[in-house]
């Protein structure tokens, strides 16, 4: 995190220095933080994550995977998750008063149904996924949310039950990722860490 003595906006993240994609600019609730590129194998298991939502939405149709997508939910809350999933629907229905479900840069300016971060190594970075981030996309209308340890090979499954996000399990290796909001998708843990 960021020290400054107001809070910060996305109009803040418009001025800061293009590093060649070394950083990552995240604002919660106002507060700036600045990670690192991730893992060789972080980025692994989402590009794998994306694969079998890609694989799944070509058949149904149903919607549209996005790796690293900006996602401006406000102001002040600002994010780049690992991987997300939106419905047609929701891409549909979720438009502004222009009729745009995108801003003018490409970020998304509704939350897509499926939020997935993969953690980070460093206590901040996975209390920030753990605990911010899913209270962030709780008061936004977030389906689902997948926690992804890379490292310990385990997926953390939220889901929107009674007005938040609540963990409904963690699968391991030998486990199949499923979800109801996602008719028929299946994948295998061990493939996501592969």
């Amino acid at each position: 995190m960021v020290a400054n003595s107001s809070r910060w906006t996305t109009r803040d993240l418009d001025v800061m220095p293009d590093d060649g994609g070394w950083k990552r600019y995240e604002i919660v609730d106002g507060e700036l933080y600045v990670t690192r590129a991730p893992h060789i194998r972080h980025q692994g298991a989402g590009g794998n994550i994306h694969f079998e939502l890609e694989s799944w939405s070509r058949q149904t149709k149903l919607g549209k995977p996005y790796q690293t997508p900006g996602v401006i939910l406000t102001p002040t809350d600002a994010v780049i998750p690992d991987v997300v999933w939106a419905s047609n629907e929701r891409l549909e229905t979720g438009l502004d008063s222009a009729g745009h479900f995108l801003d003018s840069a490409g970020h998304f300016i509704v939350a897509p149904e499926l939020m997935i971060e993969i953690l980070s190594a460093g206590q901040e970075n996975q209390q920030r996924d753990k605990e911010l981030k899913l209270k962030l996309y709780s008061r936004y209308g977030v389906q689902e949310y997948w926690i992804v340890d890379w490292q310990q090979r385990s997926v953390a499954v939220h889901r929107h039950i009674e007005g938040e996000l609540q963990r409904v399990g963690t699968l391991s290796n030998r486990d199949t990722l499923s979800s109801p909001m996602l008719p028929g998708f299946a994948a295998l843990i061990e493939q996501i860490f592969q």
